[in-house]
């Protein structure tokens, strides 16, 4: 059944509709990126690349069972004396499941939201009082990929990951068809970022995904992207990039850059 006829997106009224919400929480620190590079959206190695080495761990609420696998935050600790009004921009790429703190960067995040040569004794506090914001991400020239997993066995298993994806946004849904067909069938998500069928169709493939966008959401279709000859373990250029801001609900917004 087509992806329309299956999903639903949560409505926010145009009164309280915000694309930039502070939230108060904590922040904590793994001393080794490769926790959080091997952490539950599946990554591996490749998240390294998203962000420069700026990752984090999200409690569920932001991990969102996977869909906020790739999102974008802006971080800054409230200790004005030690850390910076800019802060830190990081990406989601693991599962937090310690409820102390909403978020657990890398060493690296977590040192760049301190002031020139502050960056140890920020490590020293462990944990720090912060306020965070969804922002936008972005890959300058760099479209929306799709890499074919290695648990994929051809013809009859599909597995994909999407990198690079750029907005402010959550793939919900995503539907894959053989180029020039209508006939779409839907992606589960198996875990994290990684979409997988076992009703793969034969030939160069499509994708249509569902990704929240304004105050619902939108189709986004990448025309194509899979050859007929695809292999696993391969990364695959979509041909399209994602650059749409999702709405939240919050009073009052914050409309500034932090800088």
């Amino acid at each position: 059944m087509a992806l329309f006829l299956c999903f639903l997106f949560f409505l926010i009224s145009s009164a309280t509709a915000c694309d930039r919400c502070v939230h108060n929480t904590k922040a904590a620190y793994f001393s080794s990126s490769s926790v959080l590079s091997s952490g539950a959206c599946g990554y591996g190695s490749l998240a390294l690349g998203l962000s420069g080495g700026h990752l984090a761990a999200g409690v569920p609420s932001l991990y969102k069972k996977g869909a906020g696998c790739g999102g974008c935050f802006q971080l800054r600790c409230k200790n004005t004396t030690l850390c910076s009004r800019k802060g830190s921009k990081v990406v989601l790429t693991d599962l937090n499941q310690n409820n102390q703190t909403d978020f657990v960067l890398s060493s690296r995040a977590f040192m760049a939201m301190a002031n020139n040569g502050m960056s140890r004794d920020i490590l020293k506090l462990g944990i720090v009082d912060v306020e965070y914001k969804r922002v936008p991400c972005e890959y300058k020239k760099q479209n929306l990929a799709v890499r074919v997993e290695e648990i994929s066995q051809k013809p009859q298993y599909l597995a994909i990951k999407f990198l690079y994806q750029g907005g402010q946004t959550e793939i919900v849904g995503v539907d894959v068809a053989q180029v020039g067909s209508s006939n779409w069938g839907f992606m589960s998500r198996n875990y994290g970022a990684v979409w997988d069928t076992s009703r793969v169709p034969a030939g160069p493939l499509q994708f249509r995904l569902v990704v929240t966008a304004g105050y619902d959401g939108k189709f986004v279709w990448a025309q194509k992207v899979l050859p007929a000859d695809w292999k696993a373990g391969v990364i695959y250029d979509s041909g399209v990039q994602i650059s749409d801001i999702a709405q939240e609900g919050c009073s009052p917004c914050d409309g500034g850059d932090w800088k």
